[in-house]
């Protein structure tokens, strides 16, 4: 269970990542999350394993948002959080932030945990 990744790298590393000083904002792992071939998301692949992925779909952000292609947090856009080979995958309107508070988000990661499967918001 992953919550918001860069799964397929982030477009704000590939605008971004070069301007003086986002290294000290993002640690050396931050610069690393791109979109090119030579990312470390471009280069893991598939996954072989249980995994559901949780994408958020608002952002406080305007800036970020507008390099990002929408529907996006802010951080990543929703398709860049998708992988192949995932189980299931789920997004929802709130903020990359908040998403591990949010009650909807926390009901999906148990009913992923209990049975390899989101809910969607279905009772």
């Amino acid at each position: 269970m992953i919550l918001g990744p860069p799964n397929q790298g982030s477009e704000i590393v590939d605008k971004l990542g070069s301007i003086p000083g986002y290294e000290l904002i993002t640690g050396e792992a931050g610069t690393q999350l791109g979109t090119d071939p030579y990312s470390i998301p471009s280069q893991l692949g598939a996954v072989n394993f249980d995994l559901g992925v949780i994408a958020v779909t608002q952002s406080i952000n305007l800036i970020m948002s507008s390099i990002l292609p929408n529907p996006d947090d802010g951080k990543v856009s929703v398709a860049a959080t998708k992988v192949e080979g995932m189980n299931d995958f789920f997004a929802l309107p709130t903020i990359h932030s908040h998403m591990m508070k949010n009650d909807a988000v926390i009901n999906e990661v148990v009913n992923f945990l209990l049975h390899g499967r989101f809910n969607q918001g279905q009772q």
